[in-house]
């Protein structure tokens, strides 16, 4: 494999990690920024490198091939968060290079879990760089959906990203409109987002941060309490509509934007994505009413925005949900595998396995009370394929396996059964908060030991590419030119 391409682009990326890396500094320059000195030497470091690699790699242009791709992103998740954690591992913070890559991985990949407390407390250089992490991670899952995901058809993105020449045609004409459109939309999120968290209470710069973690989907926050510090009822509902749209599919609003309203608000996985939030949510209102005395509206958009989180796997907590009773915790841990819609920020196995899967169960009934009938699956009015039923089965059978050997693992190096399970599915499925005392909303992942830290950090990788994306590059036809 010629790997000059991956390299040249490799460079590409530190350069640009290299002037992310001077925003905190440049942006609160008249702010909290005791850890300027190591921005400025992480970025010199990584512009260096990125220089070096650009040069090596020459100024030629190259084809990416379809296994250069598979290569460049899986090397691109972990080149990328491995010098993202610089700047904290050259704090004044004096993390160790287990909990900065740790916070780094976390970060890039959305997934929002830390091992850093006292976060109230923390310099702004530190509070918008981790931000900052999560938002560029956000508009890489977008650039992979668009880039790779289609070739595995694990998450049905042949349905939603290439619809033949009505996609072509009338909603983007070429690919690089395309990439324009989802960085204007994810732009265009972002601002929206931090307009609306300014115009409702928050100071401008808690109001960045958190548009930035929740966009992306990621729940990074500058407070222990999440977004229970700020005790408000319509910054949690104005959370949970920037949650849910960063959670939705980025195509359909780009054939929005371009005058096609109609796919968007008829789209069978957002409807159900929708309605499987609220339904959720009342459930557990309807448990916490039953069970104590509480006030049912706010116990609603309490419940809404806890489970929007937990579904589009950002992470953000407005209480401690673990002590909503046994049927909260059951229904959270449940929910935790969910995930959001296919080509959106949110991780998690996505909604339309999920639907994939109802439809093959109904399929199977009917075919065992009708043997001899033909039944075709039509989603959103397209016919689904067996390659596309095949990959998703794949999918749910490798997830599965890969849930149990990380859960049996973190049991091996000491943690409880309600730890390592849920923290192997919060790392998987890149949600962010685990459940239990250890690691749930009002914990962090700082006590555990440093294996199972790394055991975390390598779930949460394979949970952002998917897992076949790995997997894939494990066969020996990789390999073969």
């Amino acid at each position: 494999m010629n790997i000059i391409p991956i390299v040249q682009i490799l460079g590409f990326l530190l350069i640009l990690l290299s002037f992310l890396m001077t925003l905190p500094v440049n942006l609160l320059v008249f702010g909290d920024t005791p850890d300027w000195l190591a921005f400025v030497k992480s970025s010199v470091v990584c512009f260096s490198i990125g220089a070096a690699a650009l040069a090596l790699a020459g100024r030629r242009k190259h084809a990416l091939r379809q296994q250069q791709m598979f290569m460049l992103t899986v090397s691109a998740w972990v080149v990328i968060p491995l010098f993202s954690s610089l700047p904290l591992l050259l704090s004044d913070m004096k993390l160790s290079m287990t909990d900065a890559f740790f916070e780094s991985i976390s970060g890039v990949t959305t997934t929002g879990s830390t091992v850093l407390t006292g976060l109230d407390h923390l310099p702004d250089d530190i509070l918008l760089w981790r931000s900052i992490m999560q938002w560029m991670g956000g508009i890489g899952i977008i650039g992979m959906a668009v880039a790779i995901l289609p070739f595995l058809r694990i998450g049905g993105m042949r349905l939603f990203a290439t619809e033949s020449s009505e996609w072509n045609e009338k909603a983007v004409p070429r690919t690089s409109h395309l990439a324009r459109s989802l960085v204007l939309i994810y732009l265009g999120l972002t601002l929206g987002c931090v307009l609306t968290y300014w115009l409702l209470g928050m100071s401008f710069f808690q109001a960045l941060n958190h548009a930035l973690t929740t966009v992306s989907t990621g729940g990074y926050s500058t407070s222990d309490s999440s977004m229970g510090q700020f005790d408000s009822p319509s910054i949690l509902l104005a959370s949970t509509v920037f949650m849910a749209m960063g959670a939705m599919p980025f195509f359909l609003f780009v054939r929005f934007i371009h005058g096609q309203r109609q796919p968007l608000l008829r789209d069978q996985q957002v409807r159900f994505f929708l309605r499987f939030l609220v339904i959720v949510a009342a459930l557990l209102t309807i448990y916490r009413v039953l069970r104590e005395p509480v006030d049912p509206f706010e116990t609603f958009v309490s419940a809404l925005f806890n489970v929007t989180s937990v579904v589009t796997t950002t992470g953000f907590a407005s209480t401690d949900y673990s002590l909503w009773g046994p049927f909260a915790v059951v229904v959270f841990l449940f929910i935790t595998f969910v995930g959001g819609c296919s080509g959106s920020t949110s991780g998690g196995m996505k909604i339309f396995r999920f639907q994939l899967s109802m439809l093959l169960l109904r399929e199977q009934v009917r075919r065992l009370l009708h043997p001899h009938a033909v039944f075709a699956r039509n989603y959103n009015g397209r016919v689904i394929g067996d390659d596309i039923v095949a990959s998703s089965v794949a999918f749910s059978f490798i997830f599965l396996a890969t849930l149990a050997l990380v859960t049996a693992i973190l049991g091996a190096l000491g943690l409880d059964l309600v730890t390592s399970l849920s923290g192997a599915a919060t790392a998987l499925t890149n949600v962010g908060p685990g459940l239990g005392d250890t690691i749930g909303p009002a914990g962090n992942f700082q006590t555990l030991p440093d294996a199972a830290k790394w055991v975390l950090m390598g779930a949460m990788i394979l949970g952002r590419l998917e897992l076949l994306s790995v997997f894939v590059m494990l066969s020996p036809d990789f390999w073969r030119s």
